[in-house]
């Protein structure tokens, strides 16, 4: 079985589990239900192929979801401030990223990474550039415009060594610009 249908086959048993949970009751028919409705998916709305180079690595995956777990956390916490704070909400504005990939879902990974944290929205991405544009709640101060920058070079640096063949990420533009 070569690698095409093996993914092929974890997405079909992948739409039947979540027929299942919808459903929330295990039985034969809902399995069988399931893989029908799955294959129908698959054949009436075929997802478009993405190349997939490279190899996982399984030590900077389990870096990289920590780190995405606290970046979550210390976020929830710095949104929940500026919540119950007494004062003006934060200067929020859209911060220019330019990343180093060179997978499409390497990219799609970490768009959907930021998305995933608090305080962070991915409004637009340029893939020919490689760049997104991504709205941030605090950029108040030079300190917090330099933490976002630094959060997203962690982020880069381990999606690169988890995904990528390249080991060490570009070095970032030198143009990165501030909208308010």
């Amino acid at each position: 079985m070569n690698r095409d249908n093996i993914l092929r086959v974890g997405v079909l048993i992948w739409l039947a589990v979540v027929w299942v949970a919808l459903w929330g009751r295990i039985s034969i028919a809902n399995v069988l239900a399931g893989l029908a409705v799955g294959a129908a998916i698959m054949v009436t709305l075929p997802l478009p192929r993405i190349p997939v180079s490279g190899q996982l690595r399984l030590l900077p995956l389990v870096k990289l979801v920590g780190v995405s777990i606290y970046y979550a956390l210390e976020s929830s916490l710095q949104v929940a401030w500026f919540a119950l704070r007494p004062g003006p909400p934060p200067v929020s504005g859209v911060l220019r990223v330019r990343f180093a990939f060179r997978s499409d879902l390497v990219l799609v990974l970490c768009t959907n990474l930021l998305n995933l944290i608090p305080g962070t929205m991915v409004l637009e991405i340029d893939r020919q550039q490689c760049v997104v544009y991504v709205h941030v709640i605090d950029i108040s101060s030079e300190k917090a415009v330099a933490k976002f920058y630094k959060t997203i070079r962690v982020v880069e640096g381990l999606l690169i060594a988890t995904f990528e063949r390249r080991a060490t990420p570009l070095p970032p533009s030198p143009g990165q610009e501030v909208s308010q």
